[in-house]
């Protein structure tokens, strides 16, 4: 698992995921709000499999 996702695209991941999950907890949003986990995962990790497949890659390294 190489990184290929950058410090912007690491922080927006986690500040989406963070706010979907407090939506789905507060009941404002439905259960759909849940995929938030997603992601926050993908954001923490620095690693995302479908920047993988498709090529992509927004870290610097």
């Amino acid at each position: 698992m190489t990184k290929n996702e950058g410090r912007l695209d690491r922080s927006l991941r986690v500040s989406a995921g963070l706010v979907l999950i407090a939506l789905a907890a507060t009941g404002t949003l439905g259960p759909w709000a849940w995929l938030g986990v997603v992601p926050l995962a993908t954001g923490a990790l620095g690693w995302c499999p479908l920047y993988t497949v498709l090529g992509i890659n927004t870290c610097k390294r």
